[in-house]
């Protein structure tokens, strides 16, 4: 196979600093030992998230030139609708400023106590908002899913069997929403297959509960299937991705992924009457339900990247890049979910640094070693971001120990790839000599952004 390019050429740039191992040790403390609190400046190859952080395209600079400012009515709102109607097939279109504030409307009309909103897995602003409303979110992840290093084409599936018997369980009416999170982010960024997206579909149509698509990433699952699915290799991206959400009741988006938009979101919906409502949270909230919190020239660079991200070569492009990592660090032996994901590569910290208990965070140990070794910043999805605290104050550990390196899109070249790969091999043959992390300071929810942390001395 020939070496897979970058699909587009560079026309703006912006400097990347270079400090000192010492220095990143300074700067790591002054942190409190948390890459949320480490200016972007001090960073040299930032893949903390892939969330606002891609590059434009030159029709999407264009088109931010054509927004219309109108506070009602805008021209960039009616492209914006109607190029999300014509991918989704979802009738009803409310913009959003981002991700979680589509979630924020949507779990505070239909969350409270009582409820349990159910998925695949829950990412982190989701199921803060879900609990904030006094809801439960329980992510039903099949078995495949469970094993970092173990290969399966489909590891972000929902367990289906597990999804009937629980609303057998608890009932109907105390689940107002399935939530299907496609690729699945907590889960390494694994896909979705079509197959599951029908089952679950078929279950809640039979259980009248409504199912949504949290499609932050939905062209990099479209690709997954008619890369690995039988009978959808002939079938364009756009026709999968129709499929995709015929099966849904409506979704949530983060334009700040698959749109190539540094902000911005919505919700897409069936349902007129919850439509009503969350239109009129918006409005108090976020903006008319014409612009959202977003300005036209927002409207107009999201509805050009919705457009853009189904292009094949792009996604070919796309999903060679986790490939390629993900190849070079299990050659070198580093324990990596298998197989690469869509939009990151994923580190299994449990395995990387077994000596360090989920009690230490071993992902957030792991991700400052990166840090301090070649000022690679990502981000731990383990204990720190999912762990709880049981009657007694002792930790309930995440199901999974990873550390997320989210690539963002149409930034870094081969080059940078390749030098991750080398600082996290490097890192990997220390890997003995790195200590575990304790909480000092943490809030109440998604603390894992603002938490101050210290090492632990073992000797």
């Amino acid at each position: 196979m020939k070496t897979i390019i970058e699909p587009f050429r560079i026309k703006s740039v912006e400097p990347i600093y270079v400090n000192t191992p010492a220095e990143r040790a300074e700067i790591l403390s002054k942190a409190h030992y948390n890459l949320f609190r480490v200016a972007a400046r001090d960073v040299l190859i930032d893949l903390l998230t892939d969330s606002g952080t891609s590059a434009m395209s030159s029709e999407q600079w264009a088109g931010m030139m054509r927004g219309d400012e109108s506070y009602a009515g805008s021209e960039s709102f009616f492209r914006f609708e109607k190029t999300i109607q014509d991918i989704t097939g979802l009738p009803i279109v409310i913009p959003t400023h981002q991700g979680r504030a589509s979630e924020k409307i949507l779990f505070s009309i239909l969350g409270g106590k009582g409820k349990y909103f159910l998925s695949n897995t829950l990412f982190d602003t989701t199921r803060a908002n879900i609990e904030y409303s006094g809801a439960e979110g329980i992510d039903l992840l099949c078995e495949a899913g469970k094993h970092p290093t173990v290969p399966a084409p489909f590891k972000g599936n929902m367990d289906t069997t597990t999804l009937e018997s629980f609303i057998k369980e608890k009932g109907a009416s105390h689940i107002p929403l399935c939530v299907l999170t496609v690729t699945n982010n907590s889960g390494g960024g694994q896909p979705v297959s079509m197959e599951n997206i029908r089952e679950v579909s078929r279950i809640c149509k039979e259980n009248r509960v409504p199912m949504f698509i949290d499609a932050c990433r939905f062209a990099e699952n479209a690709w997954f299937i008619k890369q690995r699915e039988p009978g959808y290799a002939n079938r364009s991206i756009g026709d999968i991705v129709r499929e995709m959400f015929s099966y849904a009741d409506g979704c949530t988006m983060s334009a700040k992924k698959d749109a190539f938009a540094n902000i911005g979101g919505f919700l897409a919906m069936r349902d007129s009457e919850l439509a009503m409502d969350c239109r009129n949270l918006l409005v108090i909230t976020e903006g008319f339900p014409t612009y959202g919190g977003l300005a036209g020239r927002d409207l107009e660079a999201i509805a050009i990247g919705l457009r853009e991200v189904m292009d094949e070569q792009y996604l070919q492009y796309r999903i060679r890049s986790m490939e390629y990592l993900t190849e070079k660090l299990m050659a070198a032996g580093v324990p990596v979910m298998q197989p690469a994901g869509g939009h990151a590569v994923y580190l299994d910290a449990a395995a990387f640094l077994p000596h360090i208990p989920a009690s230490e965070l071993p992902g957030q140990a792991l991700a400052c070693a990166l840090y301090l070794e070649g000022g690679v910043r990502s981000v731990e999805i383990g204990t720190l971001m999912f762990g709880k605290y049981d009657a007694n104050g002792h930790t309930v550990p995440a199901q999974m120990e990873l550390v997320r390196m989210a690539v963002p899109r149409r930034v870094y070249t081969q080059s940078h790839i390749d030098y991750v790969a080398e600082v996290v091999i490097e890192v990997f043959q220390k890997r003995d000599n790195i200590k575990g992390l304790r909480i000092i300071e943490e809030s109440a929810l998604l603390r894992h952004f603002t938490a101050k942390l210290a090492p632990i001395d073992n000797k």
